[in-house]
């Protein structure tokens, strides 16, 4: 597999690393910034990942939508890690809208997290038939990570606001005064070194549910990203993919 790593910063330098343990070939390192060795272009453009046959991208929000765009219009497989650009995913899809398109996006390209997903939208559901239960969502990473909340948390939000029939609005932090009840509440926590807990907790009148997922390092996140590299490489699916697509094709359905 010939890949393109664009975005060369903590995510970018994991995949790196994981391509030479796997024997698969990295043809073009891209970043506007970096210093590193590694770079072989600080502008993207078709030149720039020719060799490729599939991109893997973590790079800034600001350029995501871009990148996707032109990604699309070459009929270039990529991977797409970024966050911060979810407010344009519509026209992101109706641009991206051709026959060759694969590109797949995710906020945490981590299997286990794929599968956390899964089990939380299906106790979402349950709970939803019995009522009874309020819900929340807790996340804790590093000091160093900079967004907050974690995309991670907003597809775990998205999950139980899909399923929950009395969520219609997610409320970020601490509330001022009492919360609504039509609010689900998503608790950032940032310390120390941390590689990424989510935490989804069903509070009932006589018990409590917790389901939870722990990284314990961010090789878990590159694992994913460069297992659904190859496998956008030889699917016959086409469009704006998800890990569910992923999922679905590799295990069926959950």
């Amino acid at each position: 597999m010939k890949v393109a790593i664009v975005g060369f910063g903590k995510m970018g330098r994991y995949v790196y690393s994981l391509l030479q343990e796997t024997g698969d070939q990295v043809v073009a390192v891209i970043d506007p910034v970096s210093s590193a060795q590694e770079i072989t272009a600080i502008h993207l453009d078709a030149a720039a990942i020719h060799d490729a046959d599939v991109v893997i991208d973590f790079s800034a929000p600001s350029s995501a939508v871009d990148n996707m765009i032109m990604y699309s219009s070459l009929g270039m497989p990529a991977v797409i890690g970024t966050t911060g650009w979810y407010d344009q995913l519509d026209r992101v899809r109706a641009l991206c809208d051709h026959d060759d398109t694969r590109i797949m996006y995710s906020g945490n390209f981590s299997i286990g997290v794929a599968l956390f997903l899964k089990l939380v939208r299906r106790a979402g559901e349950l709970a939803n038939r019995l009522g009874g239960y309020d819900v929340s969502v807790r996340e804790v990473h590093h000091t160093a990570k900079a967004d907050s909340p974690s995309g991670t948390a907003l597809m775990v939000a998205n999950e139980l606001l899909a399923t929950l029939d009395g969520k219609d609005e997610i409320l970020l932090g601490n509330s001022e005064g009492r919360i609504r009840d039509n609010q689900l509440q998503i608790i950032s926590q940032r310390v120390g070194r941390v590689p990424g807990i989510h935490e989804v907790t069903l509070d009932g009148i006589a018990d409590t549910i917790t389901i939870n997922h722990t990284a314990r390092s961010r090789e878990g996140f590159a694992t994913g990203a460069v297992a659904v590299a190859r496998w956008l490489i030889g699917t016959e699916r086409r469009g704006l993919l998800t890990m569910d697509d992923f999922l679905q094709e590799i295990v069926g359905e959950i």
